[in-house]
């Protein structure tokens, strides 16, 4: 991530027009990854240092890490989709692959202790936000939903045609949660998410007069 920062902030100083920049963060910082919680500590301070010029949004894995703190056998599926990575990185020690009901529960204690005032942030974190006529969520929101800006369910996990391309109109959409090997740029939609947690290859887009793409790869 701070790799990819260093990056973008290189490519702002290539322009001398006075623009604004902002930074939006997408979500899934944790989980099928090492340094999670480093990631979620560097958040915590890029947001308390530019507070105008980043917005940080949840994903969906953040969203299933705070339904197992708060709700822990409902929330239980989380521990199968990445929570490993993110339970040694916060150094609570790994449950068994069928836990015990007693064992889910020390687990939350654990965890809860260990992270500390990151479970304030991830809580505090908006699944959408918007510049201009840009919309910016985790997994993009439902062009068919009256309600759309309202399902933060569609726009954490997606809904069920995530996966057209139908434009809301007037509107860009920009997401990531669908990974794809280069990142998609369509009409209305924008997707970064080039799986960078097994391809090595975090992405991120520089919307201006138009759309550019800057990546960096750990390969």
């Amino acid at each position: 991530m701070m790799a990819l920062l260093e990056k973008i902030v290189e490519d702002a100083s290539w322009f001398s027009d006075g623009r604004r920049v902002r930074i939006v963060f997408l979500g899934d910082y944790i989980d099928r990854g090492d340094h999670g919680a480093r990631v979620v500590e560097a958040l915590v301070s890029l947001a308390a240092e530019n507070e105008q010029g980043v917005k940080i949004l949840r994903g969906n894995h953040e969203d299933a890490l705070l339904e197992f703190l708060a709700a822990p056998l409902a929330g239980q599926n989380w521990l199968e989709f990445g929570a490993r990575q993110t339970l040694a990185d916060y150094g609570v020690k790994l449950p068994s692959r069928q836990p015990s009901v007693d064992e889910i529960f020390d687990l939350r204690a654990a965890l809860l202790e260990a992270m500390g005032p990151h479970v304030a942030f991830l809580q505090s974190l908006p699944c959408h936000t918007s510049d201009g006529d840009v919309i910016f969520t985790h997994a993009g929101i439902d062009p068919g939903d009256a309600s759309a800006m309202r399902n933060e369910k569609a726009m954490l996990w997606g809904h069920p045609t995530s996966a057209s391309d139908t434009p809301v109109p007037g509107k860009l959409i920009v997401h990531g949660h669908f990974d794809d090997p280069t990142p998609v740029d369509r009409r209305g939609r924008v997707c970064v998410d080039t799986g960078a947690y097994y391809s090595g290859v975090l992405t991120a887009v520089r919307l201006d007069a138009g759309v550019s793409f800057l990546s960096v790869s750990k390969v």
